[in-house]
C-alpha cells in the first residue's frame, strides 16, 4: 500500500510540472505572435498567462492530491493487511476486543436473570407494582427468585410457588446477585449415589469415616486446599473429602414461600415444640416411674461379646447419647443391646458401623446429630453403656426395634422407651 501511493504521488508530481512546462511555451508563443503589441504588454501579458494556468493547475492538483491521501487514510483505517495477504476489518477487530471484553464464566451466565433479595430479614412480594398491592410471598434473606419482568423501580419474580413484584431498591441481580450469593449462602454437594463413602482425606485408600445416601446434602468446606477429583465437606467440626464424581456442588438458596405456606409452617413449628415438651413431659414421668420399679419389665440377659475397635465403641456410645441421652444407664444400654443384636441377626449389616448408618434406621445418623456427639464428645454414662452391650448385655429380651413408651407400642418398657 505505501508503494502504491508513493508512485501515485510521483505521477501527480511529475503530471504538475509537465503542465507548468506545456503551459510556459505556450505563453511564450502568445508573447512572439503579438509582435505588434508594446514589449512590456506582451511581457506583462505572458507572465499572467504562466501564473494564472500555473494557479489554476495548483489548485486542481492539491486537490486531487488530498482527496487521495484522505481516501488512503481512510482506507488504511479501516482495513489492516496482514503479510500473508489475510484481510481484518478494523470493526471486527474493535468487535472481537469488545466481546472478549464482555465475556462471563458459564456460572455467571447463568445468574444473569436471577434476583436475590438484599435484605437483614424478609422482602414482600406484592400482586402488583405497587407498594400499597397485596403481598403475595415473602422473599427471606438468602433466597433466589428468576427475573420474569425487569422494571425501572419494580421487577416481576417467580421464586418457589410465589410469583408477584419486588421493589428494585432492595434487590441485587446478575452477576451481583452470584456475588452477594456466595457471600451469603452456604455452598452444598448433593450425593448423587446411595452408599458414597466420605474419607478422611482425598484419596481413594484413605480411611472412611461414614457413608451417605442419594439426595442428601453436605456443607462444603470453601476454606479448604482444592484437590482435583475431590470436594471438601464439613463432618462435625472436622473436613473431610467426597469424589467429585458423585456430588452436584451448588449455593444453598432458598425460595420464596406463600403467606399461606408461611403460616402453615408457623403452625407446624408451634405442634412440634409442644410435642417435644409433652415428649419431655412423658420421658421424666416414665423415668421416675421406671427408677422405682413400677413400670419397668425388662430383664437382662447376658451374652456373648462381640469384637469391635475402638472407634466402633465411640461410635455406639455417641448413638446412645444421642437416643437415649438423660436416661438411665439400663435404658442407653438398651439401645445399645438393639444396635449389637441386629449385627447378630444376619437381617442387616455385620458390623456396629454398618448397622448405625445403615440408610433409614437411626435418625441422629441421617441428620448429622451423630457426627456433632462424636465431634463435641460423648457421656462417661454412654460409654460405660455401649461398653455392656459390646460386652453381651441385652435388656431388652433380643429386641431388634425401639420406640417412646408413650406409643402403646408393646414391647419390653425400659425407662421412656419400648423395645421390640
Amino acid at each position: 500500500m505505501k508503494a502504491s501511493k508513493k508512485v501515485m504521488e510521483s505521477v501527480i508530481v511529475s503530471g504538475l510540472a509537465l503542465t507548468l512546462a506545456v503551459t510556459a511555451v505556450t505563453g511564450n508563443g502568445v508573447n512572439i505572435a503579438a509582435k505588434d503589441a508594446a514589449d512590456t504588454q506582451f511581457v506583462n501579458n505572458g507572465i499572467a498567462g504562466v501564473a494564472s494556468a500555473m494557479n489554476e493547475y495548483e489548485l486542481e492538483s492539491a486537490d486531487y492530491l488530498d482527496r487521495y491521501i484522505s481516501v488512503e487514510k481512510t482506507n488504511a483505517a479501516l482495513v489492516a493487511a496482514t503479510a500473508d495477504g489475510t484481510v481484518i476489518s478494523g470493526n471486527d477487530t474493535k468487535k472481537e476486543e469488545t466481546t472478549e471484553k464482555e465475556t462471563v464464566s458459564e456460572e455467571e451466565q447463568e445468574w444473569q436473570n436471577k434476583l436475590m433479595a438484599k435484605v437483614d430479614d424478609f422482602l414482600y412480594v406484592r400482586e402488583k407494582a405497587d407498594s400499597d398491592s397485596e403481598i403475595v410471598g415473602k422473599m427471606y434473606k438468602g433466597d433466589r427468585a428468576v427475573v420474569k419482568e425487569a422494571g425501572d423501580t419494580w421487577t416481576k419474580i417467580e421464586s418457589g410457588n410465589v410469583t408477584g413484584y419486588v421493589k428494585n431498591e432492595y434487590c441485587v441481580t446478575g452477576t451481583d446477585a452470584l456475588n452477594y450469593a456466595k457471600k451469603h449462602c452456604d455452598t452444598v454437594a448433593k450425593v448423587s449415589i446411595d452408599g458414597l463413602r466420605i474419607r478422611k482425606a482425598p484419596d481413594t485408600d484413605a480411611e472412611v469415616v461414614k457413608t451417605v445416601a442419594s439426595g442428601e446434602h453436605m456443607d462444603v468446606n470453601t476454606k479448604a486446599e482444592e484437590t482435583d477429583g475431590w470436594i471438601a465437606v464439613k463432618v462435625g467440626s472436622n473436613t473431610c473429602y467426597v469424589s467429585d464424581d458423585y456430588v452436584t456442588v451448588t449455593l444453598d438458596t432458598g425460595k420464596a414461600v406463600t403467606i399461606e405456606e408461611e403460616q402453615a409452617a408457623i403452625k407446624a413449628a408451634e405442634e412440634k415444640k409442644a410435642a417435644e415438651e409433652a415428649k419431655k413431659n412423658v420421658s421424666v414421668s416414665a423415668e421416675k416411674k421406671s427408677s422405682s420399679g413400677q413400670s419397668a419389665s425388662s430383664q437382662t440377659t447376658q451374652n456373648a461379646s462381640i469384637a469391635a475397635s475402638a472407634d466402633e465403641e465411640t461410635l455406639l456410645a455417641a448413638l446412645v447419647q444421642c437416643e437415649a441421652g438423660g436416661t438411665s444407664v439400663q435404658c442407653m444400654t438398651a439401645v445399645g443391646a438393639v444396635v449389637v443384636n441386629r449385627v447378630r441377626s444376619g437381617g442387616f449389616a455385620n458390623s456396629i458401623y454398618g448397622v448405625i448408618y445403615q440408610r433409614g434406621q437411626f435418625g441422629p445418623a441421617s441428620s448429622g446429630r451423630l457426627e456433632a456427639r462424636l465431634a463435641s464428645g460423648v457421656s462417661a454414662s454412654a460409654r460405660q453403656a455401649a461398653r455392656a452391650a459390646l460386652n453381651g448385655s441385652d435388656p431388652t429380651g433380643g429386641a431388634k426395634y425401639f420406640k417412646l413408651a408413650s406409643s402403646g407400642h408393646a414391647g419390653t418398657v425400659v425407662g421412656p422407651i419400648v423395645f421390640y
